[in-house]
């Protein structure tokens, strides 16, 4: 009986946790929802923030140059003038200038790639007397501004005959870039090293690791190397505007400040985001086809120090 009697009262105790329990969990639920709610609003919120400029840009680009002027500002083209697209890319030889920067962007890609790869496994993967002091000097040279450097670069490319040639803007992605020495490197370093050591056993050089182990375990990695130094080399004007001096030899980046001072009274604002919009459109194609694969090489790099 008094078994019982104790059970019994443990009854509604049992129930009264049981429901606090229930409650505090339900409260949990909530208050994750409204944080999943509350970070999506906020991603939202600060995407369309950061488009808002490329969104001004296409729609000034439909706008007559009359229009671009009217305060308060207008975002509507009306009307929706679809010829300044063509008007814009004959206007200057446009498409020239688009030819001129892929003879300059897939060669420093290609040397990127390369130079970064072969310096990056040599400071990950390979043990050499004072190895982690020259990656701390090479690391430390991204300290050192490109202006810097930019009047012995010039005197020395003039010496070597390279002026008015694309030399200057490629052969330097053939010897390494520090920052993407350090994103390599972090990257090889998450590879197992039991992969190379069995590979080393089964008689293979450190050229065969590199290349049949290392190189396709690090896809995600090179293709983030190879989509920033496109978009450096594709937007680079600082570079083109000292090395390049004849209109032949123009890229895109210099290109645009054609319809700036191209011979108009002003600048022609709606050519000049008609030409915009269509420089950027090769980067936006390609970061859309490779996001996955740049978004993996960017969340794994870094992982082990």
């Amino acid at each position: 009986m008094t078994t019982h009697k104790i059970a019994t009262d443990t009854i509604p105790v049992l129930a009264a946790r049981g429901t606090t329990r229930r409650r505090w969990l339900n409260s949990a639920r909530l208050w994750a929802g409204c944080g999943w709610v509350a970070r999506h609003v906020l991603a939202v919120a600060l995407g369309m923030l950061f488009a808002l400029p490329l969104v001004w840009a296409l729609l000034t680009s439909l706008k007559t140059n009359a229009q671009v002027y009217v305060v308060p500002p207008k975002w509507i083209p009306d009307p929706v003038v679809w010829s300044n697209y063509p008007e814009a890319l004959t206007r200057v030889p446009f498409l020239r200038y688009m030819f001129n920067t892929v003879k300059v962007t897939i060669p420093s890609v290609i040397g990127a790639v390369l130079s970064n790869t072969i310096v990056a496994y040599g400071f990950a993967r390979i043990r050499w007397r004072h190895r982690n002091i020259f990656f701390i000097v090479c690391i430390s040279t991204m300290m050192i501004p490109y202006q810097v450097i930019m009047v012995p670069l010039f005197i020395t490319f003039k010496k070597l005959g390279w002026l008015n040639t694309y030399l200057p803007l490629i052969v330097p992605a053939f010897f390494a870039s520090p920052y993407f020495i350090f994103l390599l490197r972090q990257f090889f370093m998450t590879i197992p090293a039991e992969l190379s050591d069995a590979a080393r056993v089964d008689g293979c050089s450190e050229w065969m690791i590199l290349t049949r182990i290392i190189v396709p375990l690090s896809v995600p990695a090179l293709a983030v190397v190879a989509l920033f130094e496109f978009m450096g080399t594709w937007g680079d004007y600082l570079g083109a505007l000292l090395y390049l001096g004849r209109e032949e030899l123009y890229t895109v980046a210099i290109g645009l400040s054609r319809y700036q001072a191209g011979g108009w009274s002003q600048a022609n604002w709606s050519y000049l985001m008609a030409a915009s919009v269509t420089s950027i459109a090769p980067i936006l194609l390609l970061f859309f086809v490779a996001q996955r694969t740049f978004i993996e090489g960017i969340t794994l790099t870094g992982l082990k120090g």
